[in-house]
């Protein structure tokens, strides 16, 4: 139980010192030093001098043991891919990434089961479990929508070469870790949303996604918080999504839907201030803001984060999104909304969730115990 506890403090706070990790945990410098030292004989953390920082006794920072515990984080997004080893300390080393270009499902799979295939022998009995995240809607196993690649319907349980596979799509997994390491770090209740090619989230309660019952809770780009008359590629009218990415700025510019909204929001986002492009920013900004109001009805979160293009979004017309999220408020609400906050973790939330999730699975006491049962017969 207390390598559990102390594991959890790293990795909610990576490069904490050993004193300040041992007043996290409520215990004396001598408790401390006595757990630590354990943890390094059982090859699960380790620890180096902390930098100097004036007078005072020295300490140390701690951290994962070069021989100990490893989970694979992998993410799956719109072009390419990414595989990342990960120790106890929560933080993603990457080992391999490729292009997706106009791969098949089948193929590109088998690529990315390949490399955890590889990387798997490298590290022989180490690797306790995989996290996978995806950038589409996901169910139990199963990716069942990728819009950016018309794809529907597919198996993913192969691609972990046998390890147990942990998934989540990524604007769950990067509100999760938000929520255990970012900005939303300490909040009992924390909402997290994300732009790309449309729009997901989570809720996060106390440091858990709410996932729902196969894992696709958190699509809020499909809840009718847009135009009825739009039909979404995902089968039904009005979906948020639509009026928060760069399809909405490419029907505000009067401009042909883009291949790759995501490069064209960014290319938008570059332009030079005319009439025409901010008044396609705002727009956007104040519906983004504005479904974020709804949901803090909802959910009544401690903070809400956002991630992706949320952030450059509410950048380029902050004046629009907190008029549209101020009336989308209900009136108790206004005097003391939740803040919202751009996320601390960018582009690499989802594989930290990713890896925070397969955390989770070789970091409980049972699996700790086994691990150190494993190391003292060795």
């Amino acid at each position: 139980m207390g390598a559990a506890q102390l594991i959890g403090v790293i990795r909610a706070e990576p490069g904490i010192t050993r004193a300040a990790a041992a007043q996290r945990l409520g215990i004396g410098s001598g408790g401390a030093a006595d757990l630590v030292a354990r943890l390094r004989r059982a090859r699960l953390l380790d620890e180096t001098p902390a930098p100097a920082s004036g007078r005072g006794r020295p300490t140390t920072v701690l951290g994962a043991h070069p021989d100990g515990p490893l989970v694979l984080a992998a993410e799956l997004r719109a072009g390419d891919w990414r595989l990342a080893v990960v120790g106890v300390d929560g933080e993603p080393a990457v080992v391999a990434q490729a292009r997706s270009g106009a791969s098949t499902p089948a193929r590109l799979l088998a690529e990315l089961a390949e490399a955890t295939g590889a990387v798997q022998a490298r590290y022989a009995n180490r690797v306790g479990a995989m996290g996978l995240s995806v950038a589409g809607t996901v169910s139990d196993a199963r990716l069942v929508q990728f819009t950016t690649r018309g794809w529907t319907d597919v198996d993913l349980s192969g691609v972990s070469a046998g390890l147990p596979l942990l998934l989540g799509n990524d604007a769950t997994l990067a509100g999760l870790a938000e929520a255990r390491s970012g900005a939303a770090r300490g909040a009992g209740t924390a909402l997290h949303l994300l732009v790309a090619v449309g729009l997901g989230g989570t809720l996060v309660v106390d440091g858990e996604p709410v996932t729902g019952a196969h894992g696709a809770a958190g699509e809020y780009g499909h809840v009718p918080f847009g135009d009825r008359r739009l039909v979404c590629p995902c089968g039904a009218r009005g979906c948020w999504d639509l009026s928060i990415d760069g399809r909405a700025l490419a029907r505000h510019l009067a401009e042909s839907p883009p291949t790759d909204p995501v490069g064209y929001a960014h290319e938008v986002l570059s332009r030079p201030a005319d009439e025409r492009t901010t008044a396609a920013l705002t727009a956007v900004a104040a519906a983004l803001g504005a479904g974020i109001g709804g949901l803090v009805n909802l959910h009544d979160p401690d903070v809400v984060t956002l991630g992706g293009l949320a952030v450059p979004l509410r950048a380029a017309a902050p004046e629009a999104f907190a008029d549209g999220y101020r009336d989308g408020l209900m009136s108790f609400r206004k005097a003391s909304a939740p803040p919202v906050h751009d996320g601390v973790h960018g582009d690499d939330g989802p594989l930290r969730g990713a890896a925070a999730l397969a955390l989770d699975h070789v970091t409980t006491e049972a699996a700790l115990a086994d691990w150190a049962r494993r190391v003292s017969t060795s």
